[in-house]
């Protein structure tokens, strides 16, 4: 975990200082400067109407009884999309329009359900099915690494049980 933090904050500006530097020298610092905001807006414009679109068909699954649970990875991805596309860097930029590729966002849902999958069996997530919406439990005080992810079904007009199992989570 350390090693991944230390990734995250120290190697990857490093990484993207050296090549903004680069590219200024190459192109000029004002050109880079520009490059820089207007791949900021033009990552957000884009996160934005996609975010918009994934929202809408959550709001669609939901009105039909479905766990928008796919759709749900969807807006994780572009929120992340949004968050590395306005921070200044070719590295964070290609990331972020990655993830804005619907061919590549499957890639990118596939592993987070993968990594979710494993999380459940290895137990350090666990999701329950009971009866009033989606909501956090409290933390495991045995294990402070556990999470609860309570995934709740929308009320049916019918107050019977079906006795059916929870729904698998959706293939990625």
């Amino acid at each position: 975990m350390f090693l991944r933090l230390l990734g995250l904050f120290i190697v990857v500006p490093a990484v993207e200082l050296v090549l903004l530097i680069e590219i200024g020298r190459r192109i000029g610092p004002l050109p880079t400067v520009a490059l820089i905001i207007f791949t900021g807006f033009l990552g957000a414009a884009l996160a934005r109407h996609q975010g918009l679109g994934v929202l809408r068909t959550i709001q669609k699954e939901m009105a039909a009884g479905q766990l928008p649970a796919g759709s749900l990875v969807d807006g994780v991805v572009l929120l992340l999309a949004a968050a590395v596309l306005m921070t200044p860097g070719v590295l964070t930029d290609a990331l972020g329009f990655l993830c804005l590729v619907p061919a590549t966002r499957r890639v990118i849902k596939a592993w987070l359900w993968r990594r979710l999958e494993r999380a459940v069996r290895r137990g350090s997530v666990r999701v329950t099915m009971d009866g009033g919406g989606f909501r956090p439990r409290s933390q495991d005080r045995s294990s402070p690494e556990v999470w609860d992810v309570t995934a709740t079904p929308v009320e049916e007009d019918s107050e019977e049980d079906s006795g059916d199992p929870p729904p698998a989570l959706p293939p990625g």
